[in-house]
């Protein structure tokens, strides 16, 4: 092993090989090697209308993983192999390039500086094709192409997700906002953003029609999965509401059995005078004045959103009689680049005030019943249980999954290493003060609550070990304490994309812990 980078959460270990581009030919299967100078294998790429050249958004620094903002995009001819960059674009992560059907432009999803964790927007470009007049289509707004409403029914995406109309004079894309996702569009020369659905869902766009009137959809929402549909412009391309149309129901059979239990959001304020938006779902035939358990669940990422999707999990939990509760804090996507960056290397400050005052609501409301508490999440959401245990004794109960617990170590062992300065200041060798403070394993000395651990032995991204420094800490302390470990075959994203038999198991060993703990 001679790169920083030889080893990817999901793909496994790869060492020094990288993804190259190949035109194949179809009729023959004969193929060729178009592009192979990209470093860090994660290129995206566009034919041009007249199928002569190809746009790449590419990474060729020699240490692309620690120079991730290194990003350019350039053409490659197809018959000359001829590689030309466009020139002048601002410095960052770039991705997703598109030519217009005209050919006369390109749009690409970009982050300006060097920031390389997402923390900032992530805007719409456009420039000539030759790479001239460039603009920010998004600048005048708050939202960020890259913001996602996670859900344990389908994989995680941090993708931006755009495409031209026909005619060349709009930009459709993909908008998650305050828990929802929508279909949105813009004019190639800016202005104001379109919204062109509604409600509270999430809508994945998907592509267009040949005349740009139709667009292929997935709706879903709490008490739905994701299913086919259509949405129809009534109006020309982008503008107006789109018509959507559902035209499957795989697993309406499914849900027709099941007694399902929707959410209802409100907003609450902590003590900074932060707005947070918060979910509670309520057990299925919850008798009125009767107090039950409750659960607060925190979202990994941590930029990313929870919101109008479903999520099996928490119809799980709630199924087994407990009040389950999310929210957005400080931190998370879809509610502007400043809710965002608040926690940019500073975990268990303005997002743990956030956490306090969704627990304080928790506390009075009227259908829980304080006493019995549990806290969990994953990832990002397993370093925050992690914290909360170790700032406060308000939860009966615990589980941290895939964790986060000691930011020192986590420097060297994840896949994707916190390079020095770029998120957190600080190092793993010399200057350790900064990282080691907000890491929860810190501050274990105050634990006492009962702690289930989950974690795969293949999580490349928080590998095991995080969790086996909660485990041994907690031991050592006395502190009851489970720590259910799933096989090198599994990854940091089990929960959503593991084996069914092994994610039936998870959720048995969460409800055997909730019900040991606060029932």
């Amino acid at each position: 092993i001679d790169d920083m980078y030889y080893r990817l959460d999901g793909d496994g270990y790869f060492n020094s090989q990288r993804f190259h581009l190949h035109l194949v030919d179809l009729k023959s299967g004969k193929h060729q090697l178009l592009y192979d100078r990209d470093t860090a294998g994660w290129f995206t790429y566009d034919w041009s209308p007249d199928s002569r050249k190809l746009v790449i958004a590419t990474n060729t620094s020699k240490n692309a993983l620690v120079k991730f903002w290194k990003w350019d995009l350039v053409k490659v001819d197809v018959r000359t192999k001829k590689i030309r960059p466009i020139p002048d674009l601002p410095v960052g992560p770039k991705s997703h390039p598109r030519f217009s059907p005209d050919g006369k432009q390109i749009a690409f999803a970009a982050r300006e500086g060097r920031e390389c964790w997402g923390v900032r927007n992530t805007h719409l470009f456009v420039c000539d094709r030759d790479g001239k007049n460039v603009r920010n289509l998004s600048e005048g707004t708050d939202y960020c192409l890259n913001a996602n409403t996670i859900s344990d029914t389908a994989e995680a995406s941090f993708d931006a997700h755009f495409f031209w109309s026909p005619d060349s004079s709009r930009l459709l894309m993909n908008l998650a906002w305050e828990g929802e996702t929508h279909v949105a569009s813009v004019s190639v020369t800016g202005g104001k953003f379109a919204l062109h659905t509604s409600g509270r869902k999430t809508i994945a766009l998907g592509n267009a029609s040949a005349d740009g009137q139709k667009l292929s959809l997935t709706v879903s929402d709490q008490l739905s999965l994701p299913e086919v549909a259509v949405g129809d412009f009534a109006t020309p391309v982008g503008t107006g509401k789109l018509r959507v149309k559902p035209l499957s129901a795989f697993n309406q059979p499914l849900l027709d059995e099941l007694e399902l239990s929707p959410a209802e959001p409100q907003w609450i304020e902590s003590a900074s005078g932060t707005k947070v938006h918060v979910w509670v779902m309520q057990p299925p035939h919850a008798k009125a004045g009767k107090k039950c358990p409750a659960v607060l669940e925190v979202h990994g990422g941590p930029h990313c959103q929870y919101g109008e999707a479903f999520f099996h999990e928490f119809q799980v939990l709630a199924a087994a009689g407990n009040v389950v509760v999310y929210s957005n804090p400080r931190g998370s996507k879809g509610y502007g680049e400043a809710h965002c960056t608040a926690i940019r290397g500073k975990w268990g400050q303005a997002d743990w005030e956030d956490i306090q005052a969704v627990t304080a609501f928790m506390q009075r409301h009227p259908s829980i019943d304080k006493r019995k508490l549990g806290v969990m999440g994953g990832s990002y959401g397993g370093y925050m249980t992690n914290w909360a245990i170790g700032h406060t004794r308000d939860f009966a109960a615990a589980i941290t999954d895939r964790c986060v617990s000691n930011l020192v170590s986590m420097v060297g062992s994840s896949d994707l290493p916190l390079v020095p300065g770029e998120y957190w200041d600080g190092n793993s060798w010399d200057s350790t003060d900064e990282i080691w403070e907000q890491s929860p394993l810190k501050h274990f000395g105050n634990v006492k609550t009962p702690t289930l651990i989950i974690h795969s032995e293949g999580d490349l991204r928080c590998h095991i070990e995080q969790s086996e420094q909660v485990f041994a800490a907690l031991k050592l302390r006395g502190v009851p304490t489970r720590f259910v470990r799933y096989p090198a075959s599994t990854s940091h994203g089990m929960s959503r994309s593991g084996p069914p038999d092994l994610r039936l198991h998870r959720l048995g060993q969460i409800l055997d812990w909730w019900q040991r703990y606060l029932h």
